[in-house]
């Protein structure tokens, strides 16, 4: 038995993060013989019951310690681990964690992650040091392994993916349908339905009264209906209903907390999604539903890149004018969106097997 231990952003109820959780489980377990899987929760309880795993709380140093004894290799990822954006702490936290295993002899592998913005130079030497130490890393884009090697990490440790969660299995839409009916926004028949996903750390007033004008715009102009969609529910909740509140009617909103298979089930009830949060982009594509992308990281152009869409613009820079010629555009396209979405992910899927097939060949040299 083989004991694999990851260490992420994991059971804090973050869709995009559970998603990938749900992911690289599932395709460790079909691909990889003879796995025991411990995951560092900050809900030990919940992951282990629903994904069928070991869990310990990632916050206390003796599960920390104690996992790390145990494992036979460290999985890193996937997601934005190492970055100093979000805070200072959190990329000293991931890198701990490698640390110690490394110092404790064992392997060390990063999964499929988004790298950066890694803007403290302490922070930057340290990423360094330990990934250098690495048995292997996988990164989602480009601009991750460029990173990387812009910091010192040697060229042929790294290999260029892509999201392990573009690999989610297709939700069957009749859950979605059946969860906005329940919500009080069900799905109209000829009636076009747009999906929001909206992120706001800070409340920008401008960016949010022009998502409402562009909403009222869409009913206005095609009798659109929208649907305001929190990807965490914890962050994106009240930005969602503080924008239905200003609408008086105009704009339904998902109130309650949902999984990652509901979630990806009602946007595929979408006729278009307009995406701030990198992982609706994400289910949009898996399912089919033409986007339109907001961004407010550079994965989110990354990976909008990968699949041959364009970026609308960023979150500071968003404006009714520039929501109308692009949506007016992907209605005008949307089939050929699709096409060419659907070729995308097949060659972003295939490429995905490097993270199995890595790690695959470091069990094999354990032995």
């Amino acid at each position: 038995m083989y004991n694999i231990l990851i260490s992420g952003y994991y059971g804090f109820n973050n869709i995009g993060d559970e998603s990938i959780l749900r992911t690289v489980i599932d395709n460790l377990r079909e691909k990889l013989p003879d796995i025991d899987i411990t995951v560092l929760s900050q809900d030990p309880a919940q992951t282990s019951a629903k994904y069928g795993v070991k869990a310990a709380r990632r916050m206390s140093l003796w599960d920390i310690f104690r996992s790390v004894l145990r494992c036979d290799l460290l999985l890193s990822g996937g997601g934005s681990l190492l970055q100093d954006a979000t805070s200072a702490r959190s990329i000293l936290y991931y890198l701990f964690i490698l640390r110690l295993a490394q110092l404790m002899g064992k392997k060390t592998f990063i999964y499929s992650q988004g790298i950066g913005p890694i803007t403290d130079p302490r922070n930057r030497r340290l990423t360094a040091a330990t990934l250098r130490r690495t048995s292997g890393i996988v990164v989602r884009d480009a601009k991750s392994r460029d990173l990387l090697l812009e910091i010192g990490v040697p060229e042929y440790l790294i290999h260029v993916t892509a999201d392990p969660v573009i690999r989610v299995k297709k939700a069957d839409p009749a859950l979605g349908l059946s969860i906005l009916e329940k919500e009080g926004c069900p799905k109209r028949e000829g009636v076009l339905t747009v999906g929001w996903a909206v992120k706001a750390r800070r409340r920008d007033p401008i960016f949010l009264r022009e998502i409402e004008k562009s909403i009222h715009w869409l009913r206005e102009e095609y009798g659109a209906d929208s649907v305001l969609i929190p990807f965490f529910h914890s962050e994106d909740r009240g930005i969602c209903e503080a924008i239905a509140a200003q609408l008086d009617g105009q704009a339904g909103c998902l109130r309650q907390k949902y999984l990652s298979e509901e979630t990806l089930s009602i946007i595929g009830c979408m006729d278009v999604l307009v995406g701030v949060r990198l992982h609706s982009l994400i289910y949009a594509a898996v399912m089919g539903v033409p986007m339109i992308g907001i961004s407010y990281d550079p994965k989110v152009d990354s990976f909008l890149s990968s699949i041959q869409q364009p970026t609308l613009c960023s979150v500071e820079e968003f404006s009714l004018e520039k929501f109308q010629a692009a949506f007016r555009e992907t209605m005008a396209n949307r089939e050929g969106i699709r096409r060419t979405v659907a070729l995308c992910l097949e060659g972003l899927i295939a490429k995905l097997d490097r993270n199995e097939e890595l790690i695959r060949d470091i069990m094999e040299q354990s032995k």
